[in-house]
């Protein structure tokens, strides 16, 4: 490459930076640091949760430590679920931020948190750059503090990062689609080569943190544009040529490396099994009937829920202009999509969440149909009425009196703030409304997350690792040998928390009194203490209870966990 190349393309790229944050140029910016805002205190109180978030810093952590960097493993088990991009970004993480013998959860989170901060960055510049400033810098402030995005933003899995990508990648694709549809032929198209090879980047970006989610969105909204318009030549105008080049380029090598170094096990787990059975039935116990994404979005898109009503009349009533049909066709498609799979999470629409939230933003400079403010108000009093009364049992079942402060800041954000929100705006009062929905976004969320770290009975590993600390038993201080032995309790949080070696002894009470003999503390869940003594007995070792924790393990039941340790015996 030429001097006189490069320089023209760091002209070119210049040129395209004010188009990158928008008309205006400081609403997506704003929006990005507001998605970090939200994001950062959760991030930093919140224990490791179980058990996807411990499995995927758990696999990353020991990339770290072994430097193998292509294959993905909890411990001694494969995990072959999803590619391996979120696995390089919390290890760039670690690196850039912290060690990863200090085993702290924090590091492991910049990726979410990044990846909601280009969400709300993409979701803005991309609706200014189709409907205008206004609209683009509330579509992002919007997303910044909806529910569902401020909650992914602060755990370390794939999902705030692919849906940051795939907003980006939209984004992309509706500039092509708006400045490339009615073009006549023959007329010379606009180049636009960055906003293709972010378009591509992004692309490759989704394939590698959640292989074909991303695809089957960007195909999903081609074909229905191609349906709906009887018009497909500006898809030409992407430069497919260069374009998948790229993405096989940068998606290529690590899916023949991981073919190569599992001899072909990472395809039959990723595809056989994971996305065969989530298509199948309810992988994992997760099924849940056709209606249940739908249900969930006064919650999930909440404070936007207050617009629903708004973007469905924006949807029919504007459906013919090009920025509202792209919009339609991002999220219809592929939301039925994910309606229609068997298996069902709350996160899982969370990509096609953008276009709704233009049409939420788009809603808000239009004067409203009756029936449209009433689907408004009933969908945002369903939100707030459904978290606040979540806070209501948590606090109800796990909670201390000083966590009631929590639970009423989480009513005075769900259902105040944001009602005077919607009442404002009933009133035409837009802007101030406006500034009530993300306020009371902002309080929501933070207090529902605020009032969790406070349940303490949820968070078992942390109280086992407390204990260990409070009995001088914590092989990481050099008290104790290690590593900690585990009988009947297998989340991945504790491993993380004590390190790979870290023994889960499942239901073998043998090993567990092998480890207690070895002088090693074990944990025994209450359902194993009998098979562990008796087994503690037929190798003459006497345990020794030091400590018991009681919690709720929120992913199955009540447990009750004894730590027991094996001390010296005393000459006489």
């Amino acid at each position: 490459m030429t001097a006189t190349t490069t320089a023209d393309m760091l002209r070119k790229f210049q040129a395209f930076l004010p188009q990158l944050v928008g008309r205006g140029r400081r609403g997506p910016l704003i929006a990005a640091l507001l998605a970090v805002i939200v994001a950062l205190p959760c991030a930093l109180m919140v224990p490791p949760l179980d058990r996807d978030e411990s499995r995927f810093v758990q696999a990353s952590s020991q990339m770290l430590e072994s430097h193998d960097y292509i294959d993905i493993n909890v411990q001694q088990v494969p995990r072959y679920k999803k590619p391996v991009g979120i696995h390089w970004l919390q290890v760039l993480a670690v690196k850039l931020t912290s060690k990863v013998e200090k085993r702290q959860i924090f590091p492991y989170r910049w990726p979410s948190m990044l990846g909601a901060a280009l969400a709300a960055f993409a979701c803005a510049w991309g609706a200014s750059r189709a409907f205008g400033t206004r609209a683009g810098t509330k579509a992002g402030l919007l997303f910044a503090v909806s529910f569902m995005l401020s909650t992914e933003a602060f755990i370390a899995k794939t999902d705030a990062v692919l849906c940051g990508l795939t907003t980006l990648m939209m984004a992309c694709l509706a500039q092509v689609y708006l400045r490339n549809r009615d073009l006549a032929r023959g007329e010379p198209r606009p180049k636009m080569f960055w906003t293709k090879l972010f378009f591509w980047l992004a692309l490759a970006g989704t394939i590698l943190i959640k292989g074909p989610i991303g695809p089957m969105i960007l195909a999903t909204t081609i074909f229905t544009l191609w349906g709906w318009d009887r018009k497909i030549r500006w898809a030409g105008s992407l430069n497919w040529g260069w374009g998948l080049i790229l993405v096989l380029l940068i998606c290529g090598p690590w899916f023949v490396a991981i073919t190569v170094a599992t001899d072909g096990q990472f395809w039959v787990g990723a595809v056989g099994h994971d996305l065969a059975s989530k298509l199948s039935g309810g992988s994992e116990g997760h099924f849940m009937w056709p209606g249940y994404h739908l249900g969930l979005l006064p919650i999930t898109l909440f404070p936007a829920s207050w617009l629903l009503g708004g973007a469905l009349q924006t949807a029919i009533s504007r459906r013919h202009e090009a920025g509202v049909r792209f919009a339609i066709a991002w999220f219809l498609p592929a939301f039925i999509i994910f309606e229609l799979s068997p298996t069902k999470l709350p996160h899982y629409p969370l990509p096609t969440f953008g276009a709704l939230i233009w049409l939420c933003a788009l809603s808000l400079d239009a004067p409203r149909k009756t029936w449209a403010k009433i689907i408004n108000g009933a969908a945002g009093l369903i939100g707030g009425l459904v978290l606040t009364a979540l806070a209501i049992v948590g606090y109800a079942l796990y909670g201390t009196p000083p966590d009631l402060v929590f639970v009423a800041a989480v009513a005075l954000g769900a259902l105040v703030i944001a009602g005077v929100g919607g009442w404002l705006m009933l009133r035409r009062q837009e802007r101030l409304g406006f500034g009530f929905l993300l306020a009371a976004g902002i309080i929501t969320h933070l207090s529902v997350v605020s009032l969790l770290v406070q349940l303490k009975p949820l968070w078992v590993s942390k109280m086992m690792e407390q204990a260990l600390v409070s009995a001088h038993l914590d092989p990481r201080q050099g008290i104790a040998p290690g590593p900690v032995a585990v009988l009947g309790y297998a989340e991945p949080s504790f491993v993380f928390a004590m390190g790979t070696r870290t023994e889960l002894d499942n239901g073998d009470a043998q090993a567990a009194a092998a480890a207690l003999a070895d002088g090693r503390p074990v944990f025994v869940d209450s359902k194993f203490d009998s098979a562990f003594e008796a087994q503690a007995r037929a190798l003459g070792v006497k345990p020794h209870a030091v400590s018991q924790v009681k919690g709720h393990n929120y992913n199955g039941h009540d447990v009750v966990i004894t730590l027991y340790d094996n001390p010296p015996r005393v000459s006489p």
